[in-house]
């Protein structure tokens, strides 16, 4: 039985969606000057499940695990590679991530007060509306 609903489970994931993205970001920003650097980016997983999604397993005993079935981490962080803007190999664009900086804070933001709102909600009912 659960005790609250997935919308709980969804702001939680949301919340750690962003925080990963914001440590990104800063290492992004805290690494702009050093040779070599390549940037990171936190990506959902819904393009790798969008590539899985034609793969089926062969489930034979009921504890098979499916692909399908993998939320412990609905995003992950990945380097960007290929790409150089300064002549010192680092691939940092400081104006991109100050940039992506401000909209996760907002989003960060914006996830906060959405739980916030849910846990007063809770408090409403269990005062019985008081």
């Amino acid at each position: 039985m659960k005790l609250f609903s997935e919308t709980f489970t969804t702001l939680e994931n949301s919340l750690n969606y962003a925080t990963a993205k914001n440590r990104a970001i800063s290492n992004n920003i805290a690494n702009v000057d050093t040779p070599g650097y390549k940037a990171k980016d936190v990506v959902f997983k819904d393009v790798l499940n969008g590539e899985l999604s034609g793969f089926e397993t062969k489930r034979t005993n009921p504890r098979h695990i499916p692909f399908s079935d993998n939320t412990t981490m609905p995003f992950k962080t990945i380097t960007k590679q290929g790409t150089t803007y300064n002549h010192n190999g680092n691939n940092v664009d400081i104006d991109k991530e100050m940039n992506q900086l401000a909209k996760n804070q907002i989003q960060y933001q914006a996830l906060v007060d959405r739980i916030g709102g849910k846990f007063r909600s809770l408090e409403s009912v269990i005062k019985g509306g008081r």
